[in-house]
């Protein structure tokens, strides 16, 4: 790319998981790619996995859920790239199953923190610099989940702030379009990765069974996050879903 083509991103959760492969998937395709996450060590591990493309990975970390924090790391990458071509506003986190009646008030304030909160903060950020950077405009992913649509048992932190998360990227879709900012979501269902190990040996099911559950691999979720990223602004994916095939999503319950 010519420094005149040259597209810059940003992604959160970037040290491990689906927010790892899409960095690198990224970085591959020629972007700048600012990695943003808690552990320091984690991110420069996904820069070096870039090989030739790790000069164009920036470790930036910083722990979402602080607002503070979010607004430092957005500086820096104001600085450093002069402006933002996308956001993939990936980290979240989940807690084991539990009845609300068994939710702490601290582990609901937690997982809000990480999944809602630090989604509207990274937003707020990358949005007031693609509505100012020359050209004006960018794009905006949010990472939903298909328990934005139906709940799992036991989940009603993590689908509470899913369910919110729609209601993010819908806003913002509507707020973004003076301004060239195109907003979507990706609603992903049981992609290989730490967070769904445990459903190899079985989760909780509607009927009150312990079952396991078909997975996908990640590099479904990296092509269809790319495809949503090659879009030009004047189109949109609003709310994409890419789910393992056999995994009880439609009918549960």
């Amino acid at each position: 790319m010519t420094e005149s083509t040259m597209k810059f991103a940003a992604i959160t959760g970037a040290g491990s998981g689906i927010g790892r492969a899409c960095a690198l998937a990224l970085a591959n395709e020629g972007w700048t790619v600012a990695l943003l996450g808690r552990r320091a060590d984690a991110l420069q591990a996904t820069a070096a996995m870039a090989g030739d493309a790790a000069a164009r990975c920036l470790p930036v970390p910083c722990d979402v859920g602080n607002e503070d924090q979010v607004a430092a790391a957005f500086a820096t990458i104001e600085k450093s790239f002069g402006r933002l071509d996308l956001l993939f506003n990936n980290a979240g986190m989940g807690l084991p199953p539990k009845t609300p009646d068994e939710v702490s008030g601290a582990d609901w304030r937690r997982i809000v923190d990480a999944n809602l909160n630090g989604s509207f903060y990274c937003l707020s950020q990358a949005f007031r610099i693609m509505r100012h950077q020359k050209p004006m405009g960018g794009r905006i992913i949010n990472n939903g989940s298909i328990s934005a649509y139906a709940p799992r048992p036991g989940s009603i932190g993590y689908t509470a702030t899913k369910h919110a998360i729609s209601g993010l990227t819908r806003t913002a879709a509507l707020d973004g379009r003076p301004y060239d900012i195109a907003v979507g979501q990706i609603d992903i269902g049981n992609a290989a990765s730490e967070m769904t190990d445990r459903m190899v040996a079985g989760v909780p099911q509607a009927d009150g069974t312990m079952k396991p559950e078909p997975r996908m691999d990640v590099q479904c979720v990296v092509d269809a996050f790319l495809t949503m990223s090659r879009l030009p602004l004047s189109a949109n994916m609003l709310f994409v879903n890419v789910m393992a095939t056999k995994m009880p999503f439609v009918g549960r319950g």
